[in-house]
Formats: structure tokens, C-alpha cells, sequence
């Protein structure tokens, strides 16, 4: 509740003076409105700043219409739009179920395809009866697949072994698949075996059973 100012010298001691002087009775009011029930009564920064900004948009006019409602609204609408247009120029047309887009070192190359690209190069070696090019591909189609979504990550030095081992744990069902997979890659890149068609043929089933799957989620 605010006390009246006038109602509070009513109420001080009896030995104020009757009739003070200005100077006494300027020291009295200041004494009394410094007390905290009155501090309490004064407007916020926050107040003080919607009123400023209420008082400014009331002195606005759009055409014949006076104030905020009209004028208010249009303002943000206008704001809203020219950001829209700002992030479609900055960003492009949003992609729903867009991936991620992963490049670089990839089981020691260097590399900057797609998944999808990869995979698709793996099939054309393949159809050339280029077997150790196209189990190699493969794997690599793999790795980067599961990196788009943000599943498994491989660092310059991650082997396929590690690759294998880290993508059990969300896919445990193909584990055995993985680490197979793994061992054919690095008897093509690494030892100077052969790949064969069966061996391609087991990476590329891979390949697919992975887009279709969904990972198991850790429960920690």
C-alpha cells in the first residue's frame, strides 16, 4: 500500500516543529520518501521502458489510423518477412529430412562424395568385374553414410577395424556383418589381395541392411 506523503508528516513525533522552514520541511519529505515503503512504489527500469515504447508507437500514424494496432502490427509483420527472405538468400529453401553434409578424410583418403555417390561409384566397378575397387568403395559408402547420420564419425586415423567395432554398438544385429566387411577392406586396400564378387556382393548387402536401420539408443 503507498503512504500518502501528507498522511506521513501527520503522523511525525510531537517534536517536530509546528511550523518548519522550507529547508526543514524539504529535509523532513525527503527523509520520509527515502523510507522503503515509498522506494518500493517507484516504477521498474522494465515499466519505465514499456511506457517509452507505448508513448512512441502512440505517435506513430499510418495514414488516417492512429497508434499501435494497426501500425504495430504491420511493423512486425514487415520485420518477419524481410528476415524469411534474408535466411532463404543466407541459407537456401529449407530440406526436411535433410542430412548432414560429411567430407574429408575418409580410412586414410581424402575424400569429399557423398555416401550416395560413393555407393554408386562401388556398383560401376562392380558391373567391371573391378572387385577390390568395388568392396573398398563400398565400405567407404558405409562409413560416410553413417556419418551424414550423425551416427558414427571417423577421424583421420580411425581404421576400418575401428570403424567395425564403434558401429556394433548402435547396430549390434550386424556386428558379425561389420567386422567381416572390415577384414575384405583391408585385404583389398591394405594387403594387395584380390576382392571377389562374393565378398562385394556381402559389403553391398551390408550397405543396404544399414540405410534401413534404425540405431539402438544407449539408455545411460
Amino acid at each position: 500500500m503507498v503512504v500518502s506523503p501528507l498522511l506521513a508528516l501527520s503522523t511525525l513525533p510531537f517534536d517536530v516543529p509546528v511550523d518548519p522552514d522550507a529547508p526543514e520541511a524539504a529535509d523532513l519529505l525527503i527523509t520520509e520518501l527515502s523510507k522503503p515503503a515509498y522506494q518500493a512504489a517507484k516504477p521498474t527500469w522494465f515499466d519505465l521502458l514499456a511506457k517509452a515504447v507505448q508513448d512512441w508507437l502512440s505517435t506513430l500514424r499510418l495514414g488516417d489510423v492512429q497508434g499501435p494496432p494497426v501500425l504495430g502490427i504491420g511493423v512486425i509483420v514487415a520485420i518477419v518477412v524481410v528476415g524469411i527472405v534474408v535466411a532463404f538468400l543466407i541459407f537456401g529453401l529449407p530440406r526436411f529430412n535433410r542430412r548432414s553434409t560429411v567430407t574429408g578424410s575418409l580410412f586414410g583418403d581424402d575424400d569429399h562424395r557423398t555416401a550416395a555417390q560413393i555407393r554408386d561409384d562401388a556398383e560401376a566397378a562392380a558391373a567391371r568385374g573391378d572387385h577390390s575397387t568395388a568392396v573398398a568403395e563400398m565400405f567407404r559408402s558405409i562409413a560416410r553414410g553413417l556419418a551424414e547420420r550423425s551416427i558414427i564419425t571417423t577421424s583421420p586415423g580411425t581404421t576400418a577395424r575401428d570403424f567395425a567395432i564403434a558401429s556394433s554398438t548402435p547396430f549390434p544385429e550386424l556386428g558379425e556383418a561389420l567386422r567381416t566387411a572390415a577384414t575384405s577392406f583391408d585385404d583389398v586396400r591394405y594387403l594387395g589381395r584380390e576382392g571377389t564378387a562374393a565378398q562385394f556382393q556381402q559389403v553391398a548387402t551390408l550397405e543396404k541392411n544399414l540405410r534401413a536401420a534404425r540405431p539402438v539408443l544407449e539408455l545411460v
